[in-house]
């Protein structure tokens, strides 16, 4: 049999079900339920041809080609969501809308002796009820690191999280590394319906904390943005800023953006089409002239220095200079120091748990 459920029937219960996108893989990709599985009634390619159909032929021509497809894939689909009944989760069924699609994989879970669930109103009735409530799941407070590019905030952010800390990556969100130099490695930053769906998905499992700990982001990152919700909560943050020495951020910068790149054939072309945007707004030919010069040299360590110095640094302290002025400050020359000099903080502030106390170890 089949049941129909809404987002918060199910969200009352998510962790008794495992979600599944009947959707086509480029419809999966561009947005969906985070931790889904995707099991495609078609294809891209007959999605595209169906919907060819309807529009140049009609309805029932293309309702017949979508048999035709479907027929021989129903065994393979009835047995992924056999197996996940016989693991004990419930498969929850979801198309675009609620509609033809997931209506059509519960009819055939029925009729093989499945009991499955089918949610109402499909990925739109998600995304819809998450935005609506991520507001909602924020905590009244904040924990923000601030710093330029080079100091470790993401990495300190990773090692509190590992300590059980309530951390939120926003750049692992927006797949974006939160820089001009932030997709060079080749990853593709999330589009925004999947940066909101991996937000909600986090807030959910911190939901109860007092307090919240993230980097000092932009309002947008990559190709999302922030909503206006999270960025308030810069107003009565706790804010720490985060130093290291010019050495240590280069070293840090090239370790990270460059020695996993750089025999890759198209990373110097990435870094001179990133470099033509950087120059148009440092409004300096000589400056120009002698970036692209250490570029054709492979000197990525002195591409560094002058983009720290003329471009990144200046930046930053003239977005962030009030916060600057207004945090505790810890120093991230070594990591593991910085995050025990971030957990004192959160100590002396009453918002460290028993479990966080002990010290990290470099």
């Amino acid at each position: 049999m089949s049941q129909d459920i809404t987002v918060e029937e199910w969200l009352s219960e998510k962790d008794k079900y495992v979600t599944m996108d009947v959707r086509s893989p480029l419809e999966f990709y561009e947005s969906s339920i985070p931790h889904s599985i995707n099991i495609p009634l078609f294809s891209n390619e007959e999605r595209a041809e169906i919907g060819t159909l309807y529009k140049q032929v009609d309805a029932n021509a293309a309702k017949w080609r979508a048999m035709e497809i479907v027929s021989p894939k129903i065994p393979s689909i009835m047995k992924t969501i056999k197996d996940i009944q016989d693991s004990g989760k419930r498969p929850l069924i979801y198309c675009w809308r609620g509609g033809m699609r997931s209506g059509s994989v519960a009819q055939f879970a029925t009729f093989s002796g499945l009991h499955v669930y089918r949610l109402k109103g499909g990925y739109r009735a998600f995304r819809k009820k998450s935005l609506e409530i991520v507001p909602d799941l924020l905590p009244k407070k904040a924990v923000i690191l601030h710093g330029m590019t080079g100091t470790g905030k993401t990495k300190i952010l990773h090692l509190l999280k590992g300590k059980g800390l309530p951390v939120l990556d926003l750049e692992g969100m927006a797949n974006h590394k939160g820089s001009l130099f932030g997709a060079i490695d080749g990853r593709k930053p999330h589009n925004q319906k999947t940066f909101d769906g991996l937000l909600f998905e986090e807030l959910l499992s911190l939901k109860g904390s007092p307090y919240v700990i993230m980097e000092g982001e932009s309002k947008r990152i990559g190709h999302s943005v922030q909503p206006d919700s999270l960025l308030a909560l810069r107003d009565n943050a706790l804010h720490i800023y985060v130093t290291a020495t010019k050495e240590a951020r280069m070293e840090r910068i090239y370790e990270e953006y460059v020695m996993p790149n750089e025999r890759n054939p198209h990373f110097k072309e990435s870094v001179r089409s990133a470099l033509q945007y950087v120059a148009k707004r440092v409004k300096s030919l000589e400056w120009t002239q002698r970036i692209f010069a250490a570029l054709e040299r492979n000197d990525y360590i002195n591409i560094i220095d002058m983009l720290m110095g003329d471009y990144y640094d200046p930046q930053y302290l003239h977005k962030e200079a009030t916060y600057v002025n207004l945090s505790e400050k810890v120093n991230s020359d070594d990591i593991a120091v910085a995050t025990n000099q971030v957990l004192n903080i959160l100590e002396q502030y009453h918002l460290l748990g028993i479990s966080a106390m002990k010290p990290i170890e470099g």
